[in-house]
């Protein structure tokens, strides 16, 4: 989880032990419950199942979970009593942060929320305070190796994405959130390869935190957020994630 893509996040994603994969594995898995409730189990009908599958195969999710995973959300006794809410909240010296969360205990989920922000220096907030500072996108990050720029940037061009940026050992394409899938679609037709492929939400601007006690917490409260099982996806603005 990164509030923004860059490459030193993507690969500390691509390093996760065999029991962070399988927390990933059920947070992915919480999302396509919810996906296929709500708009039924065709990918080809259902834009948000869809660009979920991509975003599972991204992170190894093997095929016969996926299969299992909708089959179970769109059956007889696959009810889904979770819910998704938004946290949002400041870190340590304003870190702008929001919290995606799919639960089926709000007070649970809300209570662990409030305690993580406080305990790490931050606090949180009431809807709406930092998520102006965020646009929705969709981003798709390929790996540079073997890929030629000019090959990529106009396959992802002619394929309806925004931008595309070299960032050295990958490439970033972003597009708007409802083009993720199409694009997604016409990439991996060329042959490409993704490291992640998901909805991401990026900040306006960013904040570098200096102060030792800072990038400890900020540090601990995004291990606390990445540890919980109800908590899907994490956006923030550190600019420097990951340093202590």
């Amino acid at each position: 989880m990164s509030g923004h893509s860059k490459w030193k996040n993507i690969m500390h994603k691509k390093e996760k032990t065999d029991l962070q994969r399988a927390k990933v594995f059920t947070k992915i898995g919480k999302e396509m419950a919810m996906a296929v409730r709500d708009g039924g189990p065709d990918p080809a009908s259902n834009g948000k199942l869809k660009d979920l599958i991509a975003k599972a195969k991204a992170n190894n999710v093997p095929n016969e979970n996926i299969e299992r995973t909708i089959k179970k959300a769109s059956g007889a006794d696959g009810s889904v009593n979770y819910e998704v809410i938004l946290y949002e909240g400041y870190g340590p010296s304003g870190v702008a942060v929001i919290v995606e969360a799919t639960t089926d205990n709000r007070n649970r989920t809300g209570a662990d929320m409030r305690h993580y922000f406080d305990k790490y220096g931050g606090n949180l907030g009431q809807t709406g305070c930092v998520s102006y500072m965020f646009e929705d996108k969709g981003v798709i990050v390929i790996e540079a190796d073997g890929v030629d720029e000019e090959e990529i940037m106009e396959a992802a061009l002619e394929a309806g994405a925004e931008d595309i940026s070299n960032e050295g050992e990958v490439y970033e394409i972003t597009t708007a959130p409802s083009d993720l899938s199409a694009v997604t679609d016409a990439l991996e037709a060329k042959g490409y390869k993704f490291v992640s492929c998901e909805q991401s939400k990026i900040p306006a601007n960013y904040v570098t935190l200096t102060g030792e006690d800072d990038l400890k917490n900020m540090n601990k409260l995004l291990e606390m957020f990445d540890e919980n099982d109800d908590v899907t996806n994490v956006w923030h603005n550190w600019e420097n994630e990951g340093d202590e």
